[in-house]
């Protein structure tokens, strides 16, 4: 008979003197997220960088980790938060500003974009408090320990989740998370980590989640079948009642996970839902694969994993485990690279490298932990000129002469084609404070730098911005400041400036492309 869980067990931030007023400690230089960069789905539809290129604030309560967010200059403008000390229901007030929308006794993240939060020194802990993602994008949590967190008792907070997405919200990166409960639904709790209601490119890595009914979902009910893709990799599943993850019409990749006492059921593709299940390693857990409680089938397509002591329950209406012998009975198509582990190193490697204050360790793909360095995408600011001239440009062709060009909502009586007719006399900008404009050709060309110009009367206004592969959605480098920006060498059709913040309406007189 099973037991239940709980018996198992700056400018662009406002003014410094709201700053020192209110405790928060600001660091001047370029954040960075501390790891090397997003992974899976999270690298896709333009990828997930968080706070990069922006400012650095300290925080020890909750109500200021939203001080930090609503005195950005807009609700675009990258920051990565610090966080140390533990947060709690009672020390996290709801704040106002330009750049947030908070409310009292959750962390809100909600309508906003370009966040880092991240546990620094002695770590962070948000004890009986969830992180509540709605309405955002490019989001990155990352070093912390969401514990406790209830839906009915006292406190209350996030609706019982620990990490909870919901309208709306694509781009998020979570590594290196602990989630932790002390039971099921019957004790308070809810899931450990949902999403719903359109969210869409996601990242749980290198995590932990332990003594819950609910390891987590994606899509709230059998009608909500709008969400994922969704990647699961290198995660420590223990002492979980069921949802590892269920998955409601979505797409996941799960692969090197580690689970441990799945007592009911675990990852629970249905209303179409699809895994792809790969090198994972399950161990004295029940019908940790198949669709469960519902007539509505879902799909998994299974390689290299290891079932150690794992038992299946019998087939019936509203029950198709996919075991004893899992079988694939559908493809799942993977757009990006990844290494994978051999499936009996995984205990050893997710627990070496899984949770919070490990280091941030993670596999160097061949079951040894490793401690990364930083990628471009995530800390490099490429060299800027910081008031570029009408006559300054790198050596070589201007590539952006004779190219096509296109991109986001454009301000009344600009154009995208004022960006490469050698006219810095003529500028496009976009409708509000952030847009994109790219050039493309018809081939594929190499391009390592580009030559942002701003029109007269407005150099200084391009805050922070991303260089995406128009082609792929990656992020080739990431900064601020208009001028001379160099990455890789890349060979594509598109490449794309993204302004994500800036101090008034940009203006874009020539965005120059040099191979």
């Amino acid at each position: 008979m099973r037991k239940p869980v709980a018996l198992r067990l700056s400018a662009a931030l406002g003014t410094l003197a709201l700053a020192a007023a209110t405790g928060v400690v600001l660091n001047m230089p370029t954040a960075s997220a501390a790891a090397a960069g997003a992974t899976g789905y999270a690298t896709q539809n333009g990828g997930t960088t968080g706070g990069a290129g922006g400012t650095t604030v300290k925080a020890t309560t909750g109500t200021q980790i939203h001080q930090a967010l609503c005195a950005r200059a807009a609700t675009s403008t990258p920051i990565t938060i610090q966080v140390e000390g533990t947060i709690t229901v009672g020390n996290t007030a709801k704040v106002s500003g330009t750049g947030c929308n908070t409310a009292a006794g959750v962390i809100e993240l909600k309508g906003i974009s370009n966040v880092t939060l991240v546990g620094v020194g002695a770590g962070a802990v948000f004890d009986q408090i969830g992180i509540h993602i709605r309405q955002s994008s490019n989001i990155i949590v990352q070093n912390v320990t969401v514990q406790n967190v209830k839906k009915s008792g006292s406190p209350t907070s996030n609706g019982g989740d620990a990490i909870g997405m919901e309208s709306d919200v694509h781009n998020v990166w979570v590594d290196h998370a602990t989630l932790l409960a002390s039971g099921g639904e019957s004790e308070g709790y809810d899931g450990l980590f949902d999403m719903k209601d359109s969210t869409k490119y996601v990242t749980l890595s290198y995590s932990v989640l332990r003594n819950s009914g609910r390891g987590g979902l994606v899509g709230s009910s059998d009608s909500d079948l709008a969400n994922g893709p969704v990647t699961f990799h290198h995660n420590r599943y223990e002492n979980i009642d069921s949802r590892t993850p269920l998955l409601r019409g979505a797409t996941a990749h799960i692969y090197n996970n580690y689970y441990v006492s799945v007592n009911e059921s675990g990852i629970n593709p249905r209303a179409g839902g699809k895994a792809k299940v790969d090198n994972n390693y399950f161990k004295n857990s029940k019908d940790v694969l198949g669709t469960f409680y519902t007539d509505l089938p879902g799909y998994w397509q299974v390689a290299g994993n290891i079932f150690d002591n794992v038992t299946w329950s019998q087939p019936g209406d509203e029950n198709n485990p996919a075991g004893p012998n899992p079988t694939s009975n559908t493809t799942v198509s993977i757009p990006y690279a990844y290494t994978l582990d051999a499936a009996s190193c995984v205990p050893s490697i997710v627990t070496a490298t899984a949770g919070a204050n490990t280091g941030l360790k993670v596999s160097d793909g061949n079951c040894a932990a490793t401690t990364p360095t930083a990628t471009p995408t995530s800390t490099s600011s490429p060299t800027t000129s910081a008031s570029p001239t009408a006559t300054s440009s790198p050596g070589g062709t201007n590539l952006s002469i004779g190219a096509d060009s296109d991109g986001s909502s454009k301000a009344s009586g600009t154009s995208y084609g004022n960006v490469r007719d050698g006219d810095t006399g003529t500028y496009w900008s976009p409708s509000g404070s952030t847009g994109s404009v790219s050039i493309k050709w018809a081939s594929a060309t190499s391009v390592s730098r580009i030559n942002i110009r701003e029109a007269s009367g407005a150099t200084g206004n391009i805050g922070s911005w991303r260089v995406l592969n128009g082609d792929t959605g990656a992020v080739l480098t990431s900064g601020s400041g208009a001028g001379v920006i160099s990455f890789a060498a890349t060979s594509l059709k598109k490449v794309t400036f993204e302004i994500t913040s800036s101090a008034a309406a940009p203006k874009v007189a020539e965005f120059e492309t040099y191979a």
